[in-house]
């Protein structure tokens, strides 16, 4: 009863109150942050891509010098073979004359000295095979450690897209829906469910089906949580509180939150809040089929990267 008494305490409030300047801002920051966020774990993945690329062309590079390595031992072997040709000529010749002797004596230190230098380079070539081949090996490691881990993240999202949908099977053909994408789980409910026209008081079905949400949100504290409110083009002609769409959807957005927090398994720092008025429709506004569709909450649930980033930077 004294929490029934503190939601109409609250729902006066919030309908008796404007909007200040400063929460609507603070909820524009919060959505630009997430933004932020958003485009950062996608240069990560980018960073990713990449560095699988930097990876493949290493690989080619080893190959390459592998082959030059091969090519230097037989050019040594077969130098090898020369000078002891040499060698016989040379103790053949030795009988012969002085001037012969002297002549290849000359040739023979010159080989000596060809062969020196091409032990030394083959011995430098390598070494730096052999580093090659260590630094591919840890990079393929670390590569196989993010794959490994962006895989579990996925197969993670995946169960969790299941556990709601059974969460919320009952709520199925009323306005709710639910897929997972780009390693990513979407809740869409559509107006019809949570909010009478105009209103950003969550009615009873939609109380039902949000806290049902927040259960399985409340065993799963590694997920951020992205509220978006989300309108149709028609201008608000409701409460004066109120200064357009933007506002209303914004109102609806914190109204979510609001219920989700009942929960206390769920950490706040993981929820944001954010408005997006008439701006991000799913359907044409052309009928009433399509705003219906456009009129709707979306709740996004992202894996923190934490692991992720790190991996990437070690690479």
């Amino acid at each position: 009863m004294i929490k029934k008494i503190g939601f109409i305490v609250l729902l006066s409030m919030l309908m008796t109150s404007c909007v200040t300047s400063k929460a609507y801002k603070e909820l524009e920051g919060k959505y630009a942050n997430l933004k932020r966020k958003n485009r950062t774990m996608e240069d990560e993945l980018a960073t990713f891509e990449k560095t699988k690329k930097d990876l493949a062309k290493l690989d080619a590079e080893y190959q390459k010098t592998k082959a030059e390595k091969e090519e230097l031992q037989s050019n040594y072997e077969a130098a090898l073979a020369n000078y002891e040709n040499l060698k016989r000529s040379y103790d053949a010749l030795e009988k012969n004359s002085s001037a012969a002797i002297a002549s290849n004596s000359k040739k023979n230190r010159e080989l000596l000295g060809k062969l020196e230098e091409k032990e030394r380079a083959l011995a430098e070539e390598r070494n730096r095979l052999d580093k090659l081949q260590r630094d591919l090996e840890s990079r393929s490691q670390r590569v196989h450690e993010l794959e490994s881990l962006i895989a579990a993240k996925d197969a993670k999202m995946q169960g969790l897209k299941r556990a709601i949908s059974k969460a919320l099977r009952n709520f199925e053909g009323k306005g709710l829906t639910v897929e997972e994408r780009n390693g990513k789980v979407y809740i869409s409910m559509e107006n019809k469910l949570l909010f009478e026209s105009g209103s950003w008081a969550v009615g009873a079905q939609g109380q039902k089906a949000v806290k049902q949400l927040g259960k399985v949100l409340g065993g799963n504290p590694d997920i951020a949580v992205l509220i978006e409110g989300h309108t149709d083009d028609d201008p608000y002609m409701g409460n004066a509180q109120l200064s357009g769409n933007w506002d209303l959807s914004t109102k609806r957005a914190t109204a979510i939150v609001n219920i989700l927090l009942e929960n206390k398994q769920i950490d706040p720092q993981n929820l944001t809040a954010a408005g997006r008025g008439e701006f991000a429709p799913v359907a044409g506004n052309d009928t009433n089929q399509g705003k219906s569709k456009n009129r709707r909450i979306e709740v996004i649930l992202t894996p923190k990267l934490d692991e992720i980033s790190k991996l990437l930077n070690d690479i």
